[in-house]
């Protein structure tokens, strides 16, 4: 058996990748400033569920402050690297470590599909 290749990132080249949200996601701000994103539970399963054991229609996803500070720079046009200097400027050292931190945060919206990564 061939083994799947996987193509590696690295933290440098990963800070040059342009985020862009997921189209199909909702989300609003509440009068705090904290950004909640509403995802529409879709499909077969989980409309099953939602009529037989009462699960919610919309699962809600509340971003922390640096968080709710970033989701709205995400336009498709600004790399992570410049996100990350408007992190900088905005709370200072309270942002350290920064980009190991801002790099695991974009990871991780977009394992859970509410952005695509653009090279």
């Amino acid at each position: 058996m061939m083994k799947k290749k996987t193509k590696k990132i690295t933290s440098q080249n990963f800070l040059e990748f342009i985020p862009e949200k997921n189209t199909q996601l909702e989300w609003h701000t509440d009068n705090k400033g904290t950004i909640t994103l509403d995802i529409k539970n879709k499909g077969f399963f989980n409309r099953l569920a939602q009529i037989v054991f009462l699960k919610p229609e919309y699962t809600h996803v509340h971003l922390d402050e640096f968080g709710s500070f970033v989701w709205p720079l995400i336009d498709g046009k600004k790399d992570i690297l410049t996100l990350g200097e408007a992190v900088k400027e905005h709370f200072g050292e309270k942002a350290e470590p920064l980009y190991p931190r801002l790099a695991k945060y974009f990871q991780i919206l977009e394992s859970y599909h509410f952005i695509k990564l653009n090279s």
